[in-house]
């Protein structure tokens, strides 16, 4: 068994909540399951196997709130290691790695980047020569100085690779899409909604259109539809099918051990779901939450043959429209304290192997504390993650959302962790849009990403994740449905191509 422990300094930074987050990973980047805790004032993670990697964990740094923050490779060894001087390490490595990267792609790179770059860099000399003096406080503003270098780098890049494209093409043919939870909408939210996205994600569960065996009701569907029709504005449905609480009907869990009873009922209500509205459709979402063991005791390998049959299905029931399969937490968080045979990387990569002709894929990234969320990353840490699955040569989708409120959520499905208790930069609406004004740029620069999904519209309805709606409950428009709708009109066709 490997162990590797970490002096915490000040020791109060790590709480229970945060131990729930933190996890290990190897060279390549997939989580270990591990037993993490703390004790006294040193951070022990122990995991099956002595091999060298690489510690994630949420960690407040002034001026950026709480984010998952990685040490660089470590070796184990019985010394421990200075979990802040750690972070700053891993930080700064993934900085300069970026930058010569972009610098030798023809980056031009302001003189701000160079000098945070060189100040970080000292800062972290002062604290590997003293790496307890004053709290850590050196190598937390290492740590500060590095993420505020990445934030003007990555935007550098955004703006100049964004340019590079729009010399080529005008405004991008991007899909931005918002989640259309009713078509009972009033005409300043709806006005505000058209004006923020040019497609209208429709979503469809499967426990609520057959919540009896053999008896669907298509109602509160068939409205959104013709809503979406109505005002002319292109359509995603979907997902046809999501393996957990929220899209199973209760009466699929007598079937519990029977996969083959499961696919037979699932593949009925794709077939009546595809029949009923194909044509109406422009983008078929297949499934979502089949990487994350959440509902049923299936297998890694049945919930797979479950998605290659619901694409299979969808692909020859309505072959002119394209289709995309949902992967949850990219980053695979889960896996460091729930055991899974396959990550999110190779549960996508068994899909592309199987040769179903998968034409997307999205990542559904709702960033948060919450169980079920992806813990926030810095801007250079998600452009690494869209890189690695860009290998797949596919077409990406981003599903995304953002909490405006660290409050009590009574339509939350999920509620918020206190990962960021101690922190005193809270979630407000003012951080959703800075997020949104520096995130959705940097996601429409990079090429393979087509289009980005906004996971929640309005907090008046029942939803996953709290306050990480675009409209509050009194139907107002926050800030950030304001950015969106800026960002849209100045970056991206109307409509985009089929």
């Amino acid at each position: 068994m490997g162990q590797m422990r970490f002096i915490v300094s000040p020791p109060e930074r790590v709480t229970p909540e945060v131990l729930q987050f933190t996890y290990m990973a190897g060279m390549d980047r997939t989580p270990w399951l591990a037993q993490v805790e703390l004790d006294d004032s040193e951070l022990v993670l122990e995991r099956d196997v002595p091999d060298s990697g690489c510690v994630t964990i949420p960690w407040h740094v002034a001026g950026h709130g709480v984010l998952a923050l990685s040490t660089g490779t470590l070796v184990e060894r019985w010394e421990p290691y200075h979990l802040p001087l750690e972070l700053a390490r891993g930080t700064i490595n993934l900085l300069r790695s970026q930058l010569f990267d972009w610098e030798a792609g023809g980056l031009e790179v302001p003189d701000d980047v160079h000098r945070l770059v060189k100040q970080a860099l000292s800062q972290f000399s002062q604290a590997v020569v003293e790496p307890q003096d004053d709290d850590g406080r050196a190598a937390q503003e290492s740590l500060r100085l590095a993420l505020d270098a990445g934030q003007l780098l990555a935007a550098t890049y955004a703006d100049q690779a964004i340019a590079s494209r729009r010399r080529a093409t005008g405004r991008l043919p991007s899909l931005l899409c918002g989640e259309l939870g009713r078509a009972e909408m009033d005409d300043a939210t709806a006005r505000q909604f058209l004006a923020a996205f040019n497609v209208a994600w429709v979503p469809i569960y499967w426990r609520n259109v057959e919540a009896v065996e053999g008896e669907y009701d298509w109602s509160d569907c068939d409205r959104r539809i013709e809503w979406c029709r109505a005002q002319g504005i292109r359509t995603c449905l979907g997902p046809l099918v999501q393996l957990d609480a929220r899209g199973l009907p209760d009466w699929v869990y007598l079937w519990d051990d029977d996969f083959e009873s499961t696919l037979s009922a699932a593949g009925q209500f794709v077939e009546a779901a595809v029949n009923r509205y194909r044509g109406k459709v422009d983008l078929w979402h297949c499934a979502a939450k089949a990487n994350t063991p959440q509902a049923l005791s299936f297998s890694d390998e049945e919930r797979l043959r479950l998605v290659a049959w619901v694409i299979c299905r969808v692909k020859q029931l309505d072959p002119e429209r394209p289709h995309m399969v949902a992967i949850d937490q990219p980053w695979g968080e889960y896996l460091g304290h729930r055991a899974a045979d396959l990550s999110p990387l190779h549960f996508a990569d068994a899909l592309v192997r199987a040769r179903i002709d998968l034409r997307a894929i999205m990542l559904d990234m709702n960033f948060s504390c919450c169980a079920g969320g992806t813990l926030p990353r810095s801007e250079l840490e998600l452009g690494r993650l869209l890189d690695m699955w860009s290998g797949f040569g596919l077409p990406l989708l981003v599903g995304i959302s953002v909490p405006s409120s660290d409050g009590a959520d009574p339509k939350a499905r999920q509620h918020a962790g206190a990962a960021g208790a101690n922190s005193p930069e809270t979630w407000s609406r003012a951080v959703q849009q800075s997020w949104a004004a520096r995130y959705v740029p940097l996601l429409l620069a990079k090429p393979s990403v087509q289009g980005i999904i906004w996971n929640q519209f309005e907090d008046a309805l029942p939803h996953d994740f709290p306050h990480a709606g675009l409209v509050t409950p009194q139907g107002h428009a926050k800030p950030a449905l304001r950015t969106l709708a800026a960002l849209r009109a100045t970056l991206i066709n109307p409509r985009p191509p089929g």
